[in-house]
């Protein structure tokens, strides 16, 4: 396995977004690659890099518009969640008649987590989110490796499944106890890592912050603050529902997920694949991956679930070129089609229905539903966004 991964579609799109917007901030969550991929990109053009987690950056920052009015080209600062105060001084400078330089911003929370970058520069600055290796870019036969190890590059390369696990075991407790203090968390790792604990067992369940609440003894509001945090810290993911009238009962609770499966199983315990085939949450760490993979590559901006009190239900409801794609995920080496999936794809009025299994085999189960492997759907759903991509692009043009 080599120790450098291109990740051409990721680079395709900060590229684009540098062309398009005066300040760009790249997001994804700590070690998934972010200094490498933007020093990467400035091999070849004029730029300077600060780091605020190095004192000697943080201090030429600590006047801000002294030290980056006069700057040409790619200005890149890494970490810039841990210095707000950079966000009003940004919007001035990138509301200057005659621009002299971009920038590209490299943080480790949300706009949501970090409030001043999104209110200061809106409509000023593009967003890029990037996670950790993705299977496209891995290939289909690494995985296996990368749904076990998880795709925070350090994990899925080490040497061993010793490495890689003692690795991630450093990154939850460097997380907690460190990390989250950039950010002016104020909480106790102790109480953090319980919650992330028991969101591992409730890893593709709907959100109950009270259930929860009840098992570590805290007040649902507590949990649901907490809970917070982590999804701002980009390390759990918020499922959002969908719901209209269609005559049932919707659910109208997100679900949460791990949202990298190697850090999901550090914290089950279940750090080999002999541990992880005898675990309970098998079914719904492989449902988890699966989903990761398809929203990093069709985006997360139209990707819900769907379910009914009834039973009813839909583990991935995406909108591509207008037309709606069920995804369904089973860990079964040939699955069948089910009631639930029939009411969905008569329900959402689906244009096709994709069920996601770990083999290879491709075939129909009825009209518009055939079962797939996930190499193929990734192939698949990738050339219809690109499709739309192009003609987005040539609707501009005219």
């Amino acid at each position: 396995m080599p120790k450098w991964i291109a990740r051409p579609e990721l680079e395709a799109r900060l590229r684009n977004a540098l062309r398009l917007a005066p300040i760009v901030t790249l997001l994804g969550p700590r070690q998934c690659g972010k200094t490498t991929l933007a020093n990467h990109i400035v091999e070849s053009i004029q730029s300077r890099y600060f780091d605020l987690e190095n004192p000697a950056d943080e201090a030429r920052l600590a006047e801000p518009m002294t030290a980056l009015e006069r700057l040409q080209g790619l200005v890149i600062i890494d970490e810039v969640q841990r210095a707000p105060a950079l966000f009003p001084v940004l919007r001035v400078l990138a509301d200057r008649s005659r621009q002299t330089a971009r920038f590209l911003l490299l943080g480790s929370a949300s706009p949501e987590l970090v409030r001043a970058s999104s209110e200061s520069l809106a409509g000023r600055v593009a967003f890029v989110d990037m996670g950790g290796f993705g299977l496209r870019e891995v290939g289909a036969t690494a995985m296996r490796r990368l749904w076990l190890r998880g795709g925070f590059p350090r994990s899925f390369l080490a040497r061993g499944e010793a490495e890689s696990g003692a690795w991630r075991r450093d990154f939850i407790r460097t997380f907690l106890e460190r990390d989250l203090r950039s950010f002016g968390i104020d909480i106790s790792a102790r109480a953090l890592r319980r919650l992330w604990t028991m969101l591992a067992h409730y890893h593709g369940q709907v959100w109950n912050a009270s259930e929860i609440g009840r098992s570590l003894g805290e007040a649902h509001t507590t949990i649901r603050r907490h809970a917070d945090v982590l999804v701002g810290a980009l390390v759990v993911r918020e499922l959002q529902p969908w719901f209209e009238n269609v005559g049932k009962r919707e659910i109208k609770s997100p679900k949460l997920y791990v949202r990298d499966t190697g850090i999901l199983h550090s914290l089950l315990g279940a750090e080999s694949f002999e541990a992880l085939e005898s675990h309970p949450k098998l079914g719904a760490s492989w449902e988890g991956f699966v989903i990761e993979q398809v929203l990093n590559v069709v985006g997360t901006r139209d990707a819900y679930f769907w379910g009914t009190q009834s039973g009813a239900e839909l583990d991935l409801l995406v909108t591509l070129n207008g037309k709606r794609i069920g995804v369904e995920v089973k860990y079964a080496d040939a699955p069948r089609m089910t009631r639930s999936m029939r009411i969905a794809l008569e329900d959402l009025q689906l244009s096709h229905l994709y069920v996601v299994h770990p083999g290879s085999a491709r075939y129909d189960l009825e009209v518009r539903a055939e079962a797939i492997g996930l190499p193929d759907l990734l192939t698949e759903v990738g050339s219809v966004r690109k499709a739309g991509t192009r003609n987005i692009a040539k609707s501009r043009q005219r």
